[in-house]
């Protein structure tokens, strides 16, 4: 079936375009023994030996009830104690869950295709080869993303939404810029950091083994590509005047303020038959999104103030917006427990397979036996 008749508003075009800026750049200095190269290579040789298939590493046979398939609870849903969440039967409440899935998974969807592009664009546009370099992994990684998340919807819910104007405006936003670094803080902080938060919230709350196995295997290579655009943007942002870091960092504050809007699920509820102002003042409302917008900027606060950029304005924009404590977490201990979590369902359900197969030997030799 073709994605177009799974979406529940059809997009008014098949492709999206958005016109290039900024210059390809080629670099001529391919000695890779320069010891200021060795972090970025090493990361590179972490991004070959991390490649995995996304079509055998993830258990697809599991089963997904598509009106439940993040085992969701009630209280989280925006609609949950208002007059028409009384007014619903449980085949609705389904309904429901399923929309709002599909709708966080579309988004994440659209998200991966756009951080394939923007690695694509940093391949071209970034000046240094062993940038170049590592950008071409993730560029496979989030082709590989797109694949899987394409798949869960297609296969396991069975619906699609369009992309959000918020998380259409940034992509848009970020390749537009004609200056090189623009694709690694629009993407790399921006977008991978919301988007890594989120995915963490699902996979750590979700009981569902499909879901919980897909965002666990994203996030490890996602954690690779943060400290990818923390490493290069670090660096390169200590060489800037302050008039230029204020204009990375407006473009932070409009950038977060896009995201925090993004995620109120408006057009879910719009589906549902809410108005728009409605749904949004009921969104507005709900205790589980101030929550979750506070947790989701967990990863975008302390890599923003790592970088460099941590101006008088943007401080206040975080404070503004109740973010500004997640400045000092550690974005190291939760890259490198994104990782852990990932190997730790790989050794377990390794060791399932065996037991499984050692069971399987067993039952034969008994069955042998029995014959003779």
């Amino acid at each position: 079936m073709s994605t177009r008749d799974l979406y529940t508003t059809a997009p008014s075009t098949s492709t999206w375009q958005v016109p290039a800026a900024g210059a390809a750049r080629f670099n001529w200095e391919y000695d890779m023994e320069d010891a200021g190269r060795e972090r970025l290579l090493a990361l590179y040789q972490k991004g070959k030996d991390k490649q995995w298939d996304g079509a055998t590493r993830i258990d697809w046979d599991l089963d997904v009830d598509p009106y439940d398939p993040l085992g969701t609870p009630d209280e989280v849903l925006n609609l949950y104690g208002t007059r028409h969440w009384a007014k619903m039967t449980e085949k609705d409440k389904g309904d429901l869950r399923r929309h709002y899935s599909s709708w966080q998974f579309s988004q994440f969807l659209h998200g991966e295709q756009g951080a394939m592009i923007c690695a694509a664009r940093i391949v071209e546009s970034v000046p240094d080869l062993d940038a170049k370099f590592y950008s071409a992994t993730q560029t496979m990684d989030e082709a590989r993303h797109a694949e899987i998340y394409g798949r869960f919807l297609h296969e396991k819910i069975g619906m699609l939404y369009p992309i959000n104007d918020n998380l259409k405006g940034l992509l848009d936003d970020t390749l537009r810029d004609s200056r090189w670094d623009m694709p690694y803080l629009g993407m790399q902080v921006l977008i991978e950091g919301l988007a890594l938060a989120a995915f963490g919230m699902i996979r750590d709350t979700t009981d569902k083994p499909l879901p919980k196995q897909i965002l666990a295997y994203v996030m490890q290579d996602e954690a690779r590509h943060v400290a990818f655009g923390r490493m290069a943007l670090r660096d390169y942002y200590r060489q800037l005047s302050d008039a230029e870091l204020r204009e990375r960092e407006e473009f932070v504050i409009e950038g977060c303020h896009l995201m925090r809007d993004r995620l109120r699920g408006v057009e879910v509820l719009e589906n549902f038959g809410i108005p728009k102002r409605e749904a949004e003042e009921l969104s507005e409302q709900s205790e589980f999104l101030h929550l979750f917008r506070k947790l989701l900027f967990s990863r975008i606060v302390p890599c923003v103030k790592d970088i460099g950029l941590w101006g008088e304005r943007l401080q206040k924009a975080y404070l503004d917006m109740g973010v500004f404590d997640l400045g000092d977490s550690n974005l190291d201990l939760l890259m490198t427990q994104d990782e852990e979590i990932a190997e730790r369902l790989d050794a377990e359900r390794f060791a399932a397979e065996e037991r499984a197969r050692v069971t399987e030997v067993a039952d034969a030799i008994a069955e042998g036996a029995a014959g003779e």
